[in-house]
């Protein structure tokens, strides 16, 4: 099946350069040429094209720069942006520099080989699509799925679907999964979906308190029931009568209290310490823990008969490594929140930010990166972008040597080149032509970037000798068509 043309809208101020470009990438793309920049601000009211080519040597007068930020502003102001490519005879100048400051995607340099500008425009363009369908699954997100619940998951899309069937009904709830991996937040979602959602939720941890105080803290007590116990007072069941109550880590609870609590959830009473009187309760039950309870039942340390009736409808709550693709939007879930809450400036992540986050085992789940989140955007030195270097080092991994996270975007956008270009060559011995395949570049073009980039390496001896190959300088000339500024 073949694929729509990506269309590509050229600012520049000769004619006759857009028919020639247009010819030289092919069907694949579909080119119209704006010589002013007026033209294509006007243009872009009613177009949305997939990627904005600019001839950047066009604006490089004083009085020419409103113009191209005009550009730059009415691509970028789109709901989803739009990427802007330069190209110019002094790619590596201050002048070009300062574009990468003002929103440019990339600057490619004047003669343009094909392949690179080909290259640059499916990046630019599989990015913005990317963008796009984030935006669209965050909006099915914020339209379908449960309050507090991030997740767009096979298996988050399971919780959801379970979610919403057991709120509607009266019935215990045990959920299950690794610390960390949000099980009380869904147990907050269930009871806000339920018709008891305008009565108390009401949440107790059993790691909190010793055993001792957990009968007083769940059961309450009358007054005189022991020293001390100067007034009566109700337990977390009483407060969350109407209501739910969520007993988190019932893993833990000591068998004395399982005794109890099977009682409480049979006659759907309680009796306060120091009182032989039942009062009734009318309390939806969820429960929560992260440890083996089919195990413990068999090992003797968790009652039967309380597992069957607190695991009527059982939800297991993923951990983050099993949901990977759920963590850019977890991740921008926590930063609306922490810049918000920390009056924070940050807006939006790196690519490479969120490759860092992605390639992290994440133990701790989703605790441990809203942790990471919240780090980052406190600590981050007033950027809106979260890169790299705002991630713990732990995180950081071989992601980004050090030279990256430091100096201008230029410099850093130089130096990745470099490594790129360095990795390429190291992993095929050396072999130019296999790196530039690897890259997705011309042979050409690699050897202009290992000129600037590595120039001790430049002349060094390519195994498969095909420098002085006259075939292959035949098939690269044919990949590179010659036009006025094309190379």
């Amino acid at each position: 099946m073949s694929l729509e043309p990506r269309n590509i809208l050229l600012v520049d101020s000769d004619a006759a350069f857009g028919p020639a470009l247009a010819k030289v990438l092919g069907g694949n793309y579909a080119l119209q040429q704006a010589l002013r920049a007026k033209s294509l601000v006007t243009s872009l009211e009613t177009e949305s094209p997939d990627a904005i080519l600019i001839n950047f040597d066009d604006f490089n007068q004083p009085d020419q720069a409103r113009n191209l930020n005009e550009i730059i502003q009415a691509a970028s102001d789109r709901e989803v942006a739009i990427p802007v490519i330069a190209y110019s005879w002094d790619a590596h100048g201050n002048h070009a520099r300062e574009a990468f400051r003002t929103g440019v995607f990339d600057i490619l340099e004047q003669p343009l080989d094909v392949q690179q500008l080909k290259f640059a425009l499916d990046r630019a363009c599989r990015r913005a699509a990317l963008v796009s369908e984030l935006a669209q699954a965050q909006q099915r997100l914020r339209s379908a799925s449960i309050d507090g619940l991030v997740g767009n998951s096979k298996p988050m899309l399971r919780v959801d679907e379970l979610a919403r069937k057991v709120s509607e009904v009266f019935t215990t709830v045990l959920i299950t999964g690794e610390s960390g991996t949000g099980k009380g937040v869904l147990a907050q979602a269930i009871h806000r979906l339920s018709q008891r959602s305008d009565k108390p939720f009401v949440a107790f941890s059993v790691c909190s308190f010793p055993d001792s105080l957990i009968d007083d803290e769940l059961f309450g007590h009358e007054r005189g029931a022991f020293t001390g116990a100067t007034q009566a007072r109700r337990g977390r069941f009483e407060e969350a009568n109407g209501g739910t109550i969520f007993i988190d880590e019932i893993g833990d609870l000591a068998l004395p209290l399982q005794t109890k609590l099977l009682r409480v959830l049979q006659e759907r009473t309680v009796e306060r310490l120091g009182s032989n009187i039942p009062r009734p309760l009318d309390v939806r039950v969820i429960c929560a823990t992260n440890r083996n309870l089919e195990k413990m039942v068999a090992e003797g340390t968790f009652r039967e008969d309380l597992y069957f009736r607190i695991s009527v409808v059982k939800i297991p709550m993923p951990a983050l490594r099993d949901r990977k693709e759920d963590i850019p939007l977890l991740a921008e879930h926590f930063l609306r929140l922490y810049a918000r809450e920390h009056n924070k400036s940050a807006r939006a992540f790196t690519p490479r930010f969120v490759s860092a986050l992605s390639q992290h085992s994440w133990p701790g789940n989703v605790r441990e990166l809203q942790n990471v989140i919240e780090r980052s955007v406190v600590l981050a030195n007033g950027n809106e972008h979260l890169g790299v270097a705002d991630l713990p080092e732990e995180l950081r991994g071989p992601i980004v040597s050090d030279e990256l996270t430091t100096g201008s975007f230029h410099e850093a956008i130089y130096s990745f080149k470099r490594e790129l270009v360095r990795s390429a060559l190291q992993r095929h011995q050396g072999n130019k032509s296999r790196a530039a395949q690897e890259l997705g570049i011309s042979r050409c073009y690699l050897h202009r970037l290992l000129n600037q980039l590595l120039p001790g390496e430049a002349e060094a001896a390519d195994p498969d000798n095909s420098d002085n190959d006259p075939a292959f300088e035949a098939y690269e000339e044919n990949q590179l068509v010659a036009a006025k500024r094309i190379a």
